[in-house]
């Protein structure tokens, strides 16, 4: 199974986008535990108020297509030492 994302609402065509590239995803919520998480610029700082459990990447997909986050996030997830194109 894929890592485990974790989407604000809003961002349908991301959340299609990281299903089709095997992520596993959920909705943002307060007190869940994923591998990193997708905001929205509008609430790019509600992490900051919440209870976050992720050591990986929180992406802000404002102003990025739904393939760029996907994107960003194999890049972010790649284990340590992984050489990055």
């Amino acid at each position: 199974m894929g890592h485990r994302i974790a989407v604000s609402e809003g961002l349908a065509p991301v959340e299609d986008a990281l299903a089709e590239a095997g992520y596993q995803v959920v909705k943002l919520e307060e007190g869940a535990t994923y591998d990193a998480a997708v905001v929205s610029g509008a609430d790019d700082n509600m992490l900051g108020r919440q209870e976050r459990r992720t050591t990986g990447p929180v992406v802000n997909a404002e102003g990025l297509t739904a393939e760029q986050v996907v994107a960003r996030l194999r890049r972010e997830l790649q284990p340590p030492g992984v050489r990055r194109r």
